[in-house]
């Protein structure tokens, strides 16, 4: 049940940027595929071609085999799940489950049977008569999802259905999705702007960036094996460090990291580091692989079990490193005080291409 888009481009006025050009990619039978991407990327405009509530310029989309680019919302047998809920307020939740099946005709005793499967599905079997109004947002979420699934839809897609929710639901809410994928199997497409989301839940992800595809792959991949400098920049948070290649390695002032022997000595590059890619350890300690440089700690900011550190390197540059609590704390450091750094590992590049 595989989600085929090919070359598809749409418009929204004549002479106007594409909200999506030339996009291609697959969505593998049973997998959750994320579009990851900032805002304004096109990924809800993908989406809503996909569904069938737009229509594109060039290009088509296969659904299962069945080539669906001008066939009705309808018959396309998708389910759709907005992060506005888009519940009818006027209805109780077992009445806005049970609205796509009435619509297709269902007879009353399957609806009501379908209506009821979907409530234990969702965890919901105690709520059916309440109406929208009286639930939490993360129930109202799961009423959502029990009516698109409801009328069995072939593929399901979700337009950011967590983005409403503060941090605790949603977290909670991605668990519930996976399970609900576990039991389900059904090919999912979701949209979400979140990297923790789409790498967590995900066995596959688009990265999107001005309504192009950047990179398509695992999350392993896209994580580990970034294509572009957009995807290295955009996932994990890096820092960019700009140096040259001298004798087989990146060399960002005093600081370097290994390149493969493809690069051309003198070269400039760009280096991509993580947060938790760099070692930090006290000044007064020796160069913890050869190539480690003296940086300023510039700013601390606690957040969780770890310590953001903002140091400034003797070129002038500016990274942001990750350390655990215990780790900073057996560190013993303030701002202003001096430390080594040692870049474990970096996404480098040269020009527009990977190396």
């Amino acid at each position: 049940m595989s989600i085929i888009v090919e070359q598809v481009t749409r418009r929204f006025t004549e002479k106007g940027t594409p909200a999506v050009s030339e996009v291609s990619f697959q969505a593998p039978t049973g997998a959750i595929t994320s579009l990851l991407g900032p805002s304004g990327a096109g990924k809800s405009t993908l989406l809503r071609l996909v569904a069938g509530l737009e229509v594109p310029d060039a290009g088509r989309i296969v659904i299962d085999g069945v080539d669906c680019t001008n066939m009705p919302v309808q018959q396309r047998g998708v389910g759709v799940v907005f992060q506005s809920y888009a519940l009818f307020r006027h209805m109780t939740v077992r009445e806005n489950i049970a609205f796509g099946l009435e619509v297709r005709g269902s007879r009353r005793e399957e609806t009501a049977a379908r209506v009821d499967e979907m409530l234990r599905l969702v965890q919901l079997e105690e709520l059916g008569n309440r109406f929208p109004g009286q639930l939490s947002g993360g129930q109202r979420q799961r009423v959502a999802f029990a009516r698109a699934l409801a009328i069995r839809p072939r593929v399901l897609l979700l337009d950011e259905p967590f983005g409403a929710l503060d941090t605790r639901v949603r977290e909670e809410l991605r668990e519930w999705l996976h399970e609900l994928h576990t039991r389900t199997g059904l090919t999912t497409l979701l949209v979400t702007h979140d990297q923790q989301e789409a790498l967590e839940i995900s066995q596959h992800v688009v990265v999107m960036s001005e309504g192009r595809v950047a990179q398509a792959g695992s999350p392993e991949d896209i994580y580990n094996r970034p294509a572009s400098p957009f995807v290295a920049s955009f996932i994990g948070g890096a820092s960019v460090l700009r140096g040259q290649v001298r004798s087989g390695r990146v060399a960002m002032g005093s600081l370097s990291v290994h390149v493969p022997a493809a690069a051309r000595e003198g070269q400039a590059v760009q280096a991509f580091v993580r947060p938790h890619d760099i070692k930090l350890a006290k000044s007064s300690e020796a160069p913890l692989n050869g190539h480690s440089a003296t940086g300023r700690v510039e700013r601390l900011k606690p957040v969780g079990g770890f310590v953001k550190v903002l140091l400034r390197l003797p070129s002038g540059d500016e990274v942001t490193v990750e350390v655990p609590r215990s780790e900073f704390e057996a560190l013993g450091v303030t701002e202003g005080d001096s430390v080594r750094a040692d870049v474990r590992t970096a996404a480098v590049f040269v020009g527009d291409y990977a190396i």
